[in-house]
């Protein structure tokens, strides 16, 4: 026995040694910015388009919904811009048909949208809400279009909020894994990619740090880092769930979707900006990915964290332990990772001292930079730096073992209040973002499909609906919400046509017509105040009118009848 735990032992330790070299092969000191390549993709490559449930849907409490943490969240004054919220949004729960046929259009291989747990468990124990998930996804397949599923896409139930102070407490995970345990039962027959959660860092920080987003709480330098724990041990939980129960019957895949801006170093030959960089990243997407894929937090994580806990006279760190039952069971978690990626910024070393107030950001000592000359098309935040894509599925193939990816979400918004269709910056930033996938994948990345975000402009979280992501525009001020093709529509459906970019002449071909499309586009779209003004006309101003022309009829005619009195 002690023969086998000594090579048990052995062996345990050098696959650590393995993986930490492994990890080690990214090389922080080049950047190639190439130009532009022209190929295609590997056959088979899968195109698609992504979209999530709170920000679509709209019909927040129809046929038995229940009340989600946005719901709660966006109906008090002054969390969302202009008070906005997703109550109707672009009423994607009765356009399913409509929807999907703007995808056939697209020629699309997938698309990816979520399940609001609230719609299928409104009380966090009954079932409801199956029948629309059912419809949409029988929609999909009968247009061959593969469904691609989140069962967290950020709208906890309320009840499971106010009861056990939502992903703080450990009781999620097995609420959780009941949920997608239904979601395997009433939709694994046909659905064969699950994607457990979206974009856990937002839940966390955005969610439990700076209470930014639902449910709004500010519990800095511990919440995000609870709030993650826990969602990476309900993550685990409902893999092997499916594991246990349901793969060898529906044979589908469960992976999860990490979003992350590529951390560039200042200067790539200084060692405490390639540091600083690394350390951006690592607590960034390595935060959920390492553990998934390796058994723990980073190390980097780890000693940093614990050593600012130490300096503020805690006793133990702020990041929480796996014990090494954990770390087993969560390790290898993953039958595909997906990523969404928007941005990038420069990264150089700065260091905060240790106070009471320690936060997620500033126990990473690093300061965030972005050059001038970056193209921002409004949005503070998102920055057109395609070479960033590169870099970072390039350091997720190093880091992780080179898993097969699907690009979860990619695309750019814009802030503007006019009508304007003819999205330019938008096709140029299809156009960069994806031809640098393209340069991965000959790197030897295994990327096996892509989602532009979004399908449609939609409620954009504390953003309301000043930020626009959509390949369609949505009017939201007209009650029917008619959807318009931007030219990126066009653009988009001609890569995917192609598989790729064959030659420079058809590609400059293709944006000079997408770009001709759009202003009849535009057109139709400059007549609907037009049409909002008829219909305002034709559903106030005439049964006001009719209503006022009976009044006086009767005033009148008491008029004549006490005449004649």
């Amino acid at each position: 026995m002690m023969l086998l735990y000594r090579v048990g032992r052995a062996c345990h330790v050098l696959v650590l040694v393995l993986c930490l070299s492994a990890a080690e092969d990214f090389d922080w000191t080049t950047n190639n910015h190439d130009s532009f390549y022209y190929g295609t993709f590997p056959t088979g490559f899968s195109w698609g388009v992504g979209s999530s449930a709170y920000q679509t849907e709209g019909a927040w409490d129809k046929d038995g919904k229940g009340l989600s943490i946005w719901d709660v969240f966006t109906h008090k004054k002054g969390k969302i811009f202009l008070n906005n919220t997703g109550d109707s949004s672009c009423d994607g729960y009765y356009k399913v048909k409509e929807d999907v046929s703007l995808m056939k259009e697209l020629n699309l291989n997938h698309y990816r949208f979520s399940i609001s747990w609230p719609r299928i468990i409104p009380t966090g124990i009954r079932c409801k809400g199956v029948k629309f998930y059912n419809a949409l996804i029988d929609e999909l397949l009968e247009n061959n279009i593969t469904p691609i599923v989140t069962m967290y896409h950020w709208d906890l139930p309320q009840v499971l909020q106010e009861k056990y102070g939502g992903w703080q407490n450990i009781s999620m995970v097995n609420y959780f894994n009941d949920f997608a345990n239904l979601c395997f039962e009433q939709f694994g027959d046909r659905v064969k990619h699950w994607i457990t959660f979206n974009n856990p860092w937002s839940v966390a920080v955005e969610g439990y740090e700076t209470g930014e987003h639902a449910p709004g709480l500010k519990l800095m330098g511990t919440g995000a880092y609870r709030a993650a724990h826990h969602i990476i041990k309900a993550h685990s939980k409902v893999w092997h769930t499916y594991d246990s129960q349901w793969r060898s019957k529906q044979r589908g895949m469960v992976g999860i979707s990490l979003s992350g801006d590529w951390g560039e170093p200042v200067d790539i030959t200084n060692q405490k900006d390639i540091e600083a960089a690394e350390r951006y990243v690592q607590f960034y997407i390595g935060w959920f990915a390492t553990p998934i894929f390796h058994g723990d937090y980073p190390q980097v994580m780890k000693d940093f964290i614990g050593r600012k806990s130490a300096q503020q006279g805690l006793g133990t760190s702020r990041l929480p332990t796996f014990s090494s039952q954990e770390k087993s069971y969560i390790k290898g978690t993953c039958d595909f990772l997906g990523v969404g990626h928007f941005t990038t910024r420069y990264i150089t070393q700065k260091n905060f001292p240790s106070t009471r107030s320690n936060t997620y950001f500033t126990d990473r000592d690093i300061a965030e930079l972005v050059d001038p000359k970056w193209p921002d098309p409004g949005s503070e935040w998102l920055y057109s730096v395609p070479w960033g894509f590169r870099r970072l599925l390039n350091f997720i193939k190093t880091q992780y073992g080179n898993p097969m990816i699907f690009i979860t979400e990619n695309g750019v918004s814009e802030k503007v209040m006019c009508t304007e269709l003819c999205d330019d910056w938008r096709i140029q930033y299809y156009k960069d973002y994806i031809n640098e996938m393209l340069k991965a994948i000959r790197d030897g990345v295994n990327v096996k499909g892509y989602t532009a975000w979004s399908l449609l402009d939609k409620f954009e979280w504390d953003e309301g609906y000043s930020e626009r992501f959509g390949l369609y525009y949505v009017d939201f001020k007209n009650k029917n919400k008619p959807r318009y093709p931007k030219a990126s529509v066009q653009f988009y459906k001609r890569i995917i046509g192609s598989n790729g970019f064959p030659h420079q002449r058809e590609v400059e071909n293709w944006r000079r017509k997408a770009t001709e499309t759009c202003s009849s586009s535009n057109q139709l779209l400059a007549a609907d105040p037009l049409t909002s003004h008829m219909e305002m006309v034709t559903e106030i101003v005439v049964p006001t009118v009719c209503t006022l022309c009976i009044l006086m009829s009767a005033i009148f005619l008491m008029f004549l009848l006490r005449k004649r009195n």
